[in-house]
């Protein structure tokens, strides 16, 4: 089956971010996401999977183990497991990505109380 935003189970999180699910098996993860100006995740990590973002439009900031990084439009940055991180979206424009997790994060995200 061919999966999209239009044909894909849709949930949303955070302050008005949404999330389509393209694939979700055990072994792999793969959500097209949106996040408005001026929103982010909470500190969190993962203890088995290994993520990759993958910026499609517009320009994420990505908190990693307390290094920032500015990810572009056509860039992707890679989270190792067990790393701290979470995405922010500090332009003035909605950012939409990919991200990509091996294994599932399903019942592998521990959030970071701070």
């Amino acid at each position: 089956m061919i999966y999209s935003k239009d044909n894909s189970v849709h949930y949303t999180w955070g302050n008005g971010c949404d999330s389509w699910i393209l694939n979700d098996s055990h072994n792999l993860s793969v959500k097209q996401e949106k996040m408005p100006a001026g929103t982010a995740e909470k500190l969190h990590f993962h203890e088995m999977a290994e993520q990759v973002f993958y910026i499609l439009k517009g320009e994420a900031i990505l908190y990693i183990n307390n290094e920032k990084f500015s990810v572009k439009a056509g860039e992707s940055i890679s989270i190792q497991p067990k790393s701290e991180h979470f995405i922010s979206n500090e332009s003035q424009d909605e950012v939409e990505f990919l991200v990509i997790s091996s294994p599932s994060t399903h019942n592998d995200r521990i959030e970071i109380e701070k």
